[in-house]
């Protein structure tokens, strides 16, 4: 600060000026204050004496240069015997040795900063610091029993759950979560355990199926073991317990002995042979008896009975191998106390073969023979099937009929395959001669006893080429040129095929062409009736108008009502100029504008054919059917006038005169 001594009068300074510092002391007037308070920390449990929990905070608006205004030291209020806190750090520690979250998670600690070195005197500022125990794992699962007792059905389904256990733990989250597994007692690998991830339970679910019968009760040590554990500890937590499973009886269907049955029989079995036998039990211990019945969707022939107190199965229709050699069929059996509790089984009956088929050709032979051919020469070779089927296979002997021994013309040779070939004894076969010969062959197999059947093959006697080529195999061709070929023969009788359809195609269009289109002179025109096939709309065409009137319109006498439909609005009708005044072009107008105007008018439009010629035509009437007069006064020269439409019906008329003249 700066001061001088300025002279009133003359306003000028006394004395230079001079400078004096001032300066302020502080005093002890702010209280440390925790700006961050209030505080939350955690620290695990269990944690040692000594272990550092967090740090607090606090500011003091004081000079700390002068005195001890700002000199803060810190202690607990509030939280002892369990936490402690350094004064001059202010860091808070365990104070208390075995802190255990499951007892208490949760400690309010105060705590205090006072100034001047917390003498007396000094300023003070407080927080809280919240301090939350965290869970570790020190707790192990524990059953709430260590015997557990379960009664299960024998009926329970594979892997359906037959019991709960739970193992109890007092941590939480991952610490809390533990598996169960079987130790001991499950020899037979019947029961599994499963851990359920929601509930922290073990559930029990059958592997295997039960049987009362076989087995009433098991005993089974399930234990269960924490999934995180603390490695200084060496192994998880964990706790078994026994359990104890009662099976309970269950009425259970029939048991079959076998589930599928295989039975023989031979095909020509008589009817009420019994095939083979089934057996059922009933597992119960009471044992009921059992019927037994053939499912007759399995059977719809019904080939087969069967004894529905001891399961036997016999034969009701006769079988035949060739058409089903295997024949599956179900049958069932049912407690005769219970008739829900079925069962099923499968039995396959197959058919065993017998010789009752006597063999035959493989197919209708046809042979062909050469008039060219040579003496020994191979005509067709000959093999036979046989619906039967021998164990030892199929061997068959061929052989002709004992009439066709000495045959001059054909003879077998074995060809050792179970097939023969036919062979010619000569060359001189002549289509003029005989055309076809037919040999009889007995076929004869192995099977005991044997069967045999007689099988005829045809021989064609052909005309081959010199290759041995078979040309023709009918005696009309023998007839034809040499050299004429049956590819020429038939591209000739092609050629005259359609030569003949094109002359009679001509024909037809030149008749059609030349037909008159007017009728001839000995027809008479006037006697014709001309026939249209065009379909009017129906009554409401024809009574539309009134063709009697068109047709004699002098005879008009006023509106005619529609018959049809019953109109709802009534026109009155028009009167006519007089009978004998009527125009037919008025008349049809008039006609025309009622009905546009009337609303029961056909919604369509319709033709109307009127057979009313007029009045007052040049020519007249050219019908004689109306006129007075006879032929013989009538004039048609004027006709020829008309033009030539009307010049040939004046030379038709004309020449009728003539006619009646001659």
């Amino acid at each position: 600060m700066r001061l001088r001594e300025i002279f009133t009068d003359t306003d000028q300074p006394l004395e230079p000026p001079s400078e004096f510092i001032i300066k302020v002391q502080d005093i002890n007037d702010n209280p440390p204050q925790f700006v961050e308070g209030p505080y939350r920390a955690s620290v695990p449990e269990m944690s040692q004496v000594g272990t550092s929990v967090t740090r607090v905070t606090a500011t003091d608006a004081d000079d700390p240069v002068y005195g001890n205004s700002a000199k803060l030291v810190y202690s607990i209020l509030e939280g002892q015997p369990y936490f402690s806190i350094d004064p001059n750090t202010a860091i808070i520690k365990i104070a208390l040795h075995g802190m255990d979250r499951e007892m208490r998670e949760e400690y309010l600690v105060v705590i205090q900063a006072k100034d001047m070195g917390g003498h007396m005197g000094g300023l003070s500022g407080t927080t809280t610091v919240t301090v939350t125990l965290t869970d570790v794992n020190d707790n192990p699962p524990k059953f709430s029993k260590s015997k557990q007792n379960f009664v299960i059905p024998e009926e329970l389904g594979i892997g359906q759950p037959g019991g709960k256990v739970k193992a109890n733990d007092r941590d939480i989250g991952e610490n809390a979560k533990s598996t169960y597994n079987i130790i001991d007692g499950d020899e037979k690998d019947v029961f599994e355990i499963t851990t359920d991830a929601q509930t922290q339970e073990g559930i029990l679910r059958l592997k295997k199926p039960l049987n009362f019968e076989t087995k009433k009760s098991y005993t089974l040590k399930v234990e269960a073991a924490n999934i995180r554990f603390d490695p200084n500890s060496g192994s998880p937590f964990k706790d078994t317990a026994t359990v104890k499973i009662a099976v309970e009886d269950s009425d259970e269907p029939p048991v079959f002995s076998k589930p599928t049955f295989v039975l023989q029989v031979d095909e020509n079995a008589p009817i009420n042979t019994v095939i083979g036998t089934v057996t059922a039990r009933d597992p119960d211990v009471t044992g009921s008896l059992v019927r037994y019945f053939i499912d007759r969707h399995t059977d719809l022939e019904r080939q087969f009975n069967i004894n529905v107190d001891d399961g036997k199965i016999t034969l009701a229709k006769p079988l035949d191998r060739e058409t089903d050699m295997w024949h599956n069929i179900t049958v069932t059996a049912t407690e005769i106390r219970n008739h829900s509790q079925i069962s099923r089984a499968i039995v396959a009956i197959r058919v065993l073969d017998i010789n009752d088929n006597a063999p035959e050709f493989a197919t209708e032979y046809e042979a062909f023979l050469c008039e060219n051919g040579k003496p020994g020469q191979v005509i067709q070779t000959v093999s036979a099937v046989d619906k039967d089927d021998p164990i030892q296979g199929h061997y068959f002997e061929y052989r002709l009929i004992p009439e066709m021994l000495n045959n001059p013309n054909f003879t077998i040779k074995n060809n050792g395959d179970n097939s023969i070939s036919v062979l010619a004894k000569h060359d001189t076969f002549r289509r003029q001669k005989q055309e076809m010969y037919f040999l009889p062959i007995i076929v004869t197999d192995n099977g005991n006893p044997p069967m045999s059947s007689t099988n005829t093959l045809t021989i064609r006697v052909c005309g081959c080429s010199r290759e041995g080529i078979v040309q023709s195999c009918n005696v009309e061709a023998y007839v034809l040129p040499i050299g004429l070929s049956m590819g020429a023969l038939i591209a000739i009788l092609a050629c005259i095929i359609l030569l003949l359809v094109i002359v009679v195609l001509f024909v037809t269009l030149r008749r059609h062409k030349n037909k008159p289109l007017i009728i001839k002179d000995d027809e008479d025109v006037r006697e014709n009736i001309i026939r249209y096939d065009d379909e009017g709309g129906g009554e409401e065409d024809t009574e539309a108008f009134d063709i009697a009137t068109l047709q004699n319109p002098d005879g008009i006498n006023g509106y005619l009502p529609r018959k049809d439909i019953k109109p709802d609005l009534q026109f009155m009708p028009r009167q006519s100029g007089g009978p004998n005044g009527v125009d037919v072009d008025e008349f049809i107008n008039v006609r025309l504008h009622e009905a546009d105007n009337d609303p029961t008018a056909p919604p369509y439009d319709s033709i109307q054919i009127y057979g009313y010629e007029g009045r007052g035509s040049i020519a007249g009437s050219l019908s004689s059917l109306e006129t007075a007069s006879s032929d013989s006064d009538q004039n048609y020269d004027y006709l020829r006038e008309w033009g030539p439409r009307f010049r040939r019906l004046g030379e038709l008329y004309s020449v009728g005169e003539s006619d009646k003249e001659t």
